[in-house]
């Protein structure tokens, strides 16, 4: 089968976005795909972190996985850092990526920007080649990817074109997946802006209270209209929200404008509130559940060796390729 990878970072609360943009998509990929599916805890090392944070953080993702629908006979579940060929690689591969590519990071240059010089580490920079190394160690041809993620698949694709030029046939070209709907989903207090842990008011978290949630919804801004369409220029919020409500209802997006047809504002944020608080309070129970049955842990070790079976054979192909005993 082919293979699709794909990972979230362990750096706080879990949110809607989070969910529509991946987890809910997960688990249709394992009849699909040969599924890799990683916690990408060194990832989380760009910027500052406490420990103790981190380590919560990476076994409630884990839970959220196995709570989304994923299941450890059909897809490898694993954590970034118990696979030391990710690290490995990304040493290997630094040095066929040049500095003006990575400078050229739309995200880097994003985060950058609100960060006193002194304090941009080289892994924040170089993230890009270590998301390379996570794609190619599997041979993955399927990446399933955010709008703001296509930028380093790109440069990813430019890496295996380099490399394989100079080596042979060694990695595997990737190629991103969008999703037809909710690919971006926008912060609820400022729908001009992507959904984020750093804005409590816009932002919804995969454990907050269900009543804080709805009330988070029917407090969203929206606009001084009254029709209820889709037009992400103009109707920013309405669009964000009926992206949200289009994401969990698995419809298409003209069927879901057609669906509100006739609500007020207020109806219709109470319509997405119903069906988000329904959505996420199925997951919550089920996330318990997994909490509660000491699968975690298992599920993270059998998924480690695994992976590591498939990256370590990459691994040896690419030191074979360029020299290296």
């Amino acid at each position: 089968m082919t293979r699709m990878i794909s990972g979230i970072k362990p750096t706080g609360g879990l949110t809607l976005g989070n969910y529509i943009g991946a987890l809910k998509r997960f688990p249709s990929f394992q009849s699909q795909y040969q599924t890799f599916l990683f916690i990408a805890d060194l990832h989380a090392l760009t910027l500052p972190i406490d420990p103790k944070m981190l380590k919560e953080n990476t076994f409630d993702l884990a839970a959220f996985y196995l709570a989304a629908g994923l299941d450890p006979n059909l897809s490898t579940i694993f954590l970034q850092s118990q696979v030391s060929a990710h690290s490995e690689l990304n040493a290997i591969l630094q040095n066929f990526v040049y500095m003006g590519e990575l400078s050229r990071m739309t995200q880097f240059k994003e985060k950058s920007l609100q960060m006193n010089d002194s304090a941009i580490g080289l892994g924040l920079f170089a993230y890009p080649v270590l998301m390379a190394s996570d794609i190619l160690l599997y041979d993955a041809e399927v990446v399933p990817v955010g709008e703001d993620q296509v930028q380093h698949l790109e440069l990813t694709r430019d890496l295996v074109q380099r490399f394989n030029h100079r080596f042979g046939d060694i990695l595997v070209i990737p190629k991103a997946q969008l999703g037809k709907t909710g690919t971006r989903i926008m912060s609820l207090s400022d729908p001009t802006k992507k959904m984020s842990k750093s804005d409590p008011k816009g932002n919804i978290e995969l454990k907050e209270d269900l009543s804080s949630i709805r009330k988070k919804i029917m407090s969203a801004v929206t606009d001084s209209e009254i029709s209820i369409r889709f037009d992400e220029k103009l109707k920013p919020g309405i669009s964000n929200l009926l992206s949200i409500l289009a994401s969990l209802t698995n419809q298409s997006m003209e069927m879901t404008v057609a669906s509100v047809q006739g609500l007020t504002y207020g109806g219709f944020k109470t319509k997405v509130a119903d069906v988000v608080t329904e959505e996420i309070g199925s997951l919550q129970k089920r996330y318990q559940s997994m909490i509660k049955s000491g699968l975690v842990q298992e599920v993270l070790n059998q998924g480690a060796k695994r992976a590591e079976l498939v990256a370590n054979a990459t691994l040896q192909r690419v030191k074979k390729a360029i020299g290296l005993w």
